[in-house]
């Protein structure tokens, strides 16, 4: 369930108080073109004056990538002396390559940190907090014309993800076309890549005998650019291009189920919907304006998850995400 506002608890204000900062900030107006664009890194400053300074670097999953590209353009409105970067690279990539190396303090994630990854950030000295920010629900997608394609089982899409899978499409039923299955999606670094794996594919390995990238928006071009052509990304990129693709129900021993927001709300499109996340270095709240953009984070993420295509947290979540970050905030 949505809000009409910010989250108002002591949490807030005693992380508030830790930081130094004064005053509420809310979301200003539309976010405008905020989520429309694939563009892989973007950083935005405005001319207003504000006590909050500093740079903040996100980088991770390319799912969570437009909620933060949202969320961190709104803060900047608030904040001008606050540059927020946030790139996409997948969410593997930014746990290894950015967040445990310490060249980040938020990392994006579409599924949970990995034991290794925990393991890694230890090492450098990076003690990552987990915040729940919404829900997907991740999408498989043909072409429009493809309308043989009513409904895949999970062991249907586990026959054409998983390693030595089917190449073509009457390899899954007989009366389906005699033509090459052609497969796009994420890259191992992607944590749609691997929650995918996980849901679907039945302890099979996954097949990367296909071409694959981090960009969400290139699957869907590839998708509607061939008769033949299926590939599967987060449920805010099929929105985006739902004129262009046709996303494709899900049978996961209960009948078909087309994937939603409201499906993935009320977990009826159970076997693709997952949490989504940002992971924040603990050691990094001690400075006001990280402080103070994760909390609006988790202020907005009752609200503005759902006019970028997911399901905002309930303001339960959004209350023991607050109360969390306010006791790493008096630790810091």
């Amino acid at each position: 369930m949505t809000s009409d506002g910010p989250v108002e608890t002591t949490s807030r204000r005693s992380v508030l108080e830790a930081t130094g900062v004064v005053g509420s900030v809310a979301l200003a107006g539309c976010l405008g073109g905020a989520t429309t664009g694939q563009s892989r890194t973007t950083e935005t400053t405005t001319g207003q004056d504000d006590e909050l300074e500093g740079r903040i670097t996100i980088a991770g999953s390319s799912t969570v990538y437009p909620l933060t590209l949202a969320v961190g353009n709104a803060f900047m409105d608030d904040h001008p002396d606050v540059t927020v970067s946030v790139t996409s690279t997948g969410t593997g990539g930014g746990f290894a390559d950015y967040f445990c190396e310490g060249r980040t303090v938020v990392n994006d994630a579409s599924r949970e940190i990995a034991a290794d990854e925990v393991a890694a950030c230890d090492s450098a000295g990076v003690d990552p907090v987990e915040f729940t920010v919404a829900t997907d629900a991740i999408t498989v997608a043909v072409n429009p014309s493809a309308d043989w394609v009513d409904c895949l089982s999970l062991g249907e899409l586990a026959a054409i993800w998983g390693t030595d899978g089917v190449t073509k499409w009457n390899d899954l039923r007989p009366e389906w076309p005699n033509a090459p299955i052609e497969l796009y999606g994420p890259t191992p670094a992607s944590g749609t890549f691997d929650y995918f794996a996980d849901a679907a594919l039945s302890g099979i390995p996954p097949r990367t005998d296909h071409e694959m990238t981090e960009q969400d928006n290139v699957i869907a071009k590839h998708v509607s650019d061939s008769k033949y052509a299926i590939g599967y990304f987060g449920l805010a990129y099929y929105l985006q291009n739902r004129d262009a693709v046709r996303a494709v129900p899900i049978d996961d021993g209960d009948g078909c189920v087309s994937p939603s927001r409201e499906n993935a709300k009320t977990n009826a499109y159970a076997a693709l919907s997952r949490p989504l996340y940002i992971y924040v270095a603990r050691e990094s709240l001690s400075r006001p304006e990280v402080a103070a953009f994760t909390e609006y984070y988790l202020e907005q993420s009752t609200s503005v998850p759902a006019d970028v295509g997911y399901v905002p947290v309930t303001e339960q979540t959004a209350t023991d995400n607050l109360d969390e970050l306010a006791r790493h905030v008096s630790n810091a």
